[in-house]
Order: structure tokens, then sequence, then C-alpha cells
């Protein structure tokens, strides 16, 4: 067994080697997916996927870390964990329940500290259908020059422009329009982007291959940035079904959340990633959850984000701000503490022998046509 905290990483290159490591141990086949470009240090980046279980299982559950890149230092710690966690494994394999590991969806975010992939979009806001219209965000449109000001930290100005903003909508609406995801800024923030990344085509691939077979899809994806601190929401992650959204609370508890009802501390958001389980994997009954673990309270870590996305846009920017900025992003995803990091194994582990109990209790009824 691992200790909670040996989990953990603080690069990429090291949670990598970590995941690697345990899924060989583990007896899990691996495979790679490089990405194009390289990491903060140099290293190779790819999306590693481990999978135990015969490739014919009826019965999958996928665990996903960093969508958004930075968020990958929590998730990643709960995967490394759960490939030492002998009775986890041994849990998975007496119940006939496959699982597939897909460490680092977005690798160069993990690496080089950013939310967004290389091509400075947010994942989940990518799968959207790019041969029909965009959804457009009006509010976020009136934001975007308040939101990314000329110099950083924003002046005097720009901060009382803001503050109004907010106090004339509230803050509710204010991390809507922000958050939504929006496709006509594309220096700007959570961009949805204007075709699919490297990461939502490579992440289709590991679909296609590895859950085409199953009849009975689950899917638990790894988050971290929104809620009260070390708290691990779990918020309903499939379209706005009843049936499904019953199903995930009869799973994973009746405080499942819903970006549908308004009962999540997520703003409704288009483009997200899971919505790819439909369109890849027609033939399965599909139940997932965002797992979204708090850090700091939202207008905090929202402005970590403006500063990141200014620093992207400003790389002349002084060594000693851009190094500032890197590590208030940090702390805005990660919570370097043993104490948080005790709270998102426990919650995570919960939720992994939650799952399996659902895909091998259920009466699924029939089958998707």
């Amino acid at each position: 067994m691992i200790g909670v905290a040996d989990a953990f990483s603080a690069r990429y290159a090291q949670a990598r080697v970590k995941f690697l490591e345990a899924a060989a141990t583990a007896g899990l086949a691996i495979e790679s997916h490089q990405h194009p470009l390289t990491g903060r240090d140099g290293e190779t980046l790819a999306m590693d996927v481990a999978r135990s279980g015969p490739p014919d299982a009826q019965r999958l559950l996928i665990v996903s870390s960093a969508c958004h890149g930075v968020e990958g230092y929590c998730g990643s710690g709960v995967q490394v964990y759960a490939l030492h966690d002998a009775e986890w494994l041994a849990k998975t394999r007496d119940a006939g329940v496959a699982v597939l590991y897909i460490h680092a969806l977005n690798p160069f975010g993990f690496s080089h500290v950013r939310r967004v992939t290389h091509e400075n979009v947010d994942l989940n806001r990518n799968f959207q259908d790019f041969g029909a219209p965009l959804p457009e965000n009006p509010a976020y449109d009136s934001l975007h020059h308040l939101l990314l000001p000329a110099t950083w930290p924003p002046d005097a100005a720009n901060e009382q422009a803001l503050t109004q903003w907010i106090v004339s909508h509230g803050m509710d609406a204010y991390q809507a329009a922000v958050t939504r995801g929006q496709h006509r800024h594309a220096d700007g923030l959570f961009f949805g982007g204007r075709e699919p990344t490297w990461s939502n085509r490579t992440v289709r691939a590991v679909l296609r291959q590895h859950a085409r077979t199953a009849r009975h899809l689950a899917w638990i994806d790894l988050h971290t940035g929104l809620g009260a601190s070390g708290v691990g929401e779990r918020i309903f992650a499939c379209r706005d079904d009843a049936a499904a959204l019953e199903r995930a609370r009869r799973w994973w508890g009746a405080g499942v959340t819903s970006i549908y009802d308004g009962s999540s501390t997520s703003a409704f958001l288009t483009g997200l990633m899971w919505m790819s389980a439909y369109q890849e994997c027609p033939q399965a009954q599909y139940t997932g959850i965002a797992m979204e673990y708090g850090t700091e309270p939202v207008a905090e870590v929202l402005q970590a984000l403006r500063a990141d996305h200014w620093l992207a846009n400003h790389p002349e920017a002084p060594p000693e701000l851009a190094e500032a900025i890197h590590q208030r992003l940090m702390a805005a995803f990660y919570t370097d503490t043993d104490a948080w990091k005790g709270q998102i194994i426990s919650q995570g582990r919960q939720a992994l022998f939650q799952a399996v109990d659902g895909l091998v209790s259920d009466d699924f009824g029939p089958y998707p046509a």
C-alpha cells in the first residue's frame, strides 16, 4: 500500500512515472498516446491509459484526470492511490468490472500548470458539433475586455468596473457568464475552441477502442476548483435525463447535484467532455459524475485564472510576476496539505467502490437502441 501523501506529485513528470509504475506493478495493460509538444521541463507528454479486466467486459468504469490540466495534480493522486489499493483491485476483479484509468486527458496543461490545452482551449467546453452554429455567450462578450486588462495586476478603474458589473448582476451571474464557455475570443477564458483539440480527438479514440463493447458504462472524471475546501461535490455528468440522474443518485447518494436543475456549484455549461460517451459508445447505458473537489472561494479561483490568461497573452511579463501567477494558479486548484489530500483520497475511494456496486447491482432495463 502507498501512503496518501506519496500518491500525489509536485510535477507532471513525477506523476506520470508514479502512474505508469503503479499500473505496471498491478499487472495492467498500458498504452500511451504521445502529445505533439513537450512539457515545461522538456519531458514527453502523453495521455496514458491503463486497463484492468477483459477487453470484452460488459461493465466498464472510466476514471480520468486532468481534463483541466492543473487539476491533474489532484486527480492523478486518486488514480495512483487506487492502483496501489489491493482491496480496490480485488473488488473490481471479483465483481467482473473492467476499469479504464485515463491519466492526463490534457497533459500539456498538467505539465505547464495551466487549466487549458496547448490550443488555449478549455477541454470541457470543446465537445461541440463544429459543423453547426456554436453557442453564443453575450454576457462573456461584455466582460472580456475587463477580464483581461492591458496590465496586471489590474488598475483601480478596471477593478471598479468589474465590481460594478458584479453588483449589478450578482456573483452567480458573473460565474455563469465567465465559466459557461465561449467561442468568440480565442485568447479569452473558458474558450471552447473552433475545432476539436488533440485531447478531444485522442479521448474519443480511447473510447472507441476500449468502450465499444461495454453494455454498461460509468465514468468518474476528477476535478478541482469549485465548492468548499476538500469537499468532493458529485456533479451529474450525463445529458439532461431524469432516469440517468435518478440512477446516479442511487449509486452515489442523494447529494449528487446537477447543472440542469441549479443544484450544483457549477453553472450550466456547454461542450462537455462526457457527451462523447453517447457519441462514441451508443450501445452502452451511461452513468457518470464529475468529482469536483473544493479549494478556494470561486472569486479567488476566477481571479487566478484571469491572471493566468493575461500572462499567456503577455509572454514579455517579468519572470518574477510570471512565477507568482503560476504559483497562484497552482494554489487555486491544488491544496498542498496532508489534510486536504486525505479528504481527496477518502471521498474518491468511496465513489469508486460505489460505482462498482452500482454497475453490478443495478437493474439497467433495456439497452439503448
